[in-house]
């Protein structure tokens, strides 16, 4: 097997980090003005600017769903310009709701650590009523 990409590398450890509920290392990954991207009309939707938003984020993620929160990774890809595209399968339970979604993250590395990440769903209609 050919080694893995520094970005891609960088984008499975936080992947690795978010599963453990690893904060700390999640907050090393990111620059301080990182921004995370929510898609659709629900809750969590909209655009978690700094790295302390996005680590809010990921904890109601976790506490919404009671830590049932599982994600499945798929594939990591880059362009080796600062460009990640990585996609998984997320699946969790909140309240009497289930959910299994193949979802996508696009990322912007630069320097190292995660700036900007785009969250895109297979189903924005089963996102929302989710997590509404």
């Amino acid at each position: 097997m050919m080694s893995e990409h520094p970005d891609c590398a960088l984008v499975r450890r936080g992947y690795v980090a978010f599963s453990e509920g690893d904060m700390e290392t999640l907050n090393s990954l990111m620059t301080a003005d990182a921004v995370y991207h929510v898609p659709g009309h629900n809750p969590l939707s909209g655009h978690h600017k700094g790295r302390d938003a996005v680590l809010d984020l990921f904890r109601r993620m976790g506490e919404e769903t009671k830590g049932t929160l599982q994600i499945q990774v798929e594939a990591v890809l880059t362009d080796g310009r600062g460009h990640v595209m990585a996609f998984h399968t997320a699946r969790a339970d909140r309240g009497d709701r289930g959910i299994e979604v193949r979802e996508g993250l696009f990322f912007t590395i630069m320097g190292g650590k995660v700036t900007d990440v785009d969250l895109c769903t297979e189903d924005l209609d089963q996102v929302d009523a989710f997590w509404s």
